[in-house]
Formats: structure tokens, sequence, C-alpha cells
């Protein structure tokens, strides 16, 4: 378990808010960060960063319970600050997108990480411990409730390609096509969540959810 939430921070000195308030700043551009897969498959408005950390929020809220068989003990209230944060450095080092093309640029795992936990500094640095340590549990994926939160952030994923796909909200020929030169469609999406799915309630929900995409899709 990275850190520990339990306690009460130290009560903040009002007459010290700058340094917070500049970081609360700096992280609300993760409300404008738009998601970057979206943008290179053309889609119309697509949402930002921040509006994904919601669905991730509001899956773990709504589905939670259905992953205790997987995740035994997992605490849904814990799980939703996770959520809340999970995406948080990216206000600052922007949105890399996960691709399954191997013909598309690949992203050093080690640098990415790197750059987030510098970022994290900066942003949740002048913010109370909790903050920070909430985004070091989710990273480092050994809590259930780090597991939930991950498992949620890739269902959501799937659920936007759902609502994109019926809503025909994107034209390939205005992101970029030379992106996307082994899926059609959103299908590519579909490809780079599978096999990132750790629970059988994921898979399960993922299977229905591909189901959803595969009718919307043929029925265009």
């Amino acid at each position: 378990m990275v850190g520990d939430e339990s306690g009460p921070d130290p009560d903040p000195d009002p007459d010290d808010a700058a340094p917070a308030l500049d970081a609360l700043l700096d992280a609300y551009a993760l409300k404008d960060e738009r998601r970057t897969g979206w943008q290179l498959r053309g889609v119309d408005a697509p949402e930002s960063v921040a509006a994904h950390a919601w669905g991730v929020a509001y899956l773990v809220l709504a589905l939670g319970d259905r992953f205790r068989g997987d995740l035994p003990g997992v605490d849904l209230d814990r799980a939703l600050r996770l959520a809340v944060v999970h995406d948080v450095a990216e206000a600052e080092t922007g949105d890399i997108a996960t691709r399954a093309d191997s013909t598309a640029d690949s992203v050093d795992p080690n640098a990415k990480e790197a750059a987030e936990r510098e970022a994290m500094g900066d942003l949740a640095g002048p913010l109370p411990d909790r903050v920070r340590d909430a985004w070091e549990a989710y990273e480092a994926r050994e809590s259930p409730e780090a597991v939930l939160v991950k498992e949620c952030d890739l269902l959501d994923v799937c659920l936007q390609a759902v609502i994109y796909e019926r809503g025909d909200r994107y034209d390939p020929a205005d992101g970029d096509p030379e992106a996307f030169r082994e899926y059609d469609d959103l299908d590519e999406f579909f490809a780079t969540t599978e096999p990132r799915l750790r629970t059988e309630t994921g898979r399960a929900l993922f299977d229905r959810l591909r189901e959803r995409y595969r009718a919307a899709r043929d029925g265009r």
C-alpha cells in the first residue's frame, strides 16, 4: 500500500494559499486537454482528459460492486480518490495514446513514467499529501482499488467508442489516416484494451461492450 490516506493532513496555513492555487490552475488544463487517440481518428469534438477521468470515477461508483469477486475487500471510496487523480499528470505532459498498430510511433514507458512523476511533483507538491499518495497508489497497481480503477479506465474507452460509433461522430479523413494503417473504424481502441484487462468481470463487461460496438459499426 502506498502512503497512508486515513489520517488528516496538517491544518493548512491560510496565508500560504498561493502555491496551492497555482497548482490547481495548472491542473485545470486537464479540462481542455483532448484525448489524443480520438483526435487521431478524427472524432468530432472529442472528450477531454478530465471528462475521461469523470467517466472512470463514475464507473467505479456504478460498477465497483461487480468486481468484489475478483477484488475482495476493495474500498470504493478510496478507489474514487485514485480515479480522480489517475491522469492529473497529463495536465502537464499531455495525453499520449496507447497504440496497437505496429506502424505507430512507440513510446518509451520509462521516459513516460519519469515525465509524469516529475509533473506530479509540480502539480501535487503544494497540495495535501493525499493527492500525491492517491496517484502513487494508482501507479503501483498493487491494491485492489488501483486494479479496479485501471479496469474502469480501460472500459471507459470502450464505452466512449460505442457512443462515438452510434453517433457517427468520427471521420478518419479529419484525423490522421496514416496513424491507423492496420485497424479500421474504432477497432484499435478495443485491440489496445483487451490484453490489459486483469479481472474476469472486466473481461465480461468488455465482451458485452465490444458486441454493442460491432452492432453499431456493422449497422452503419
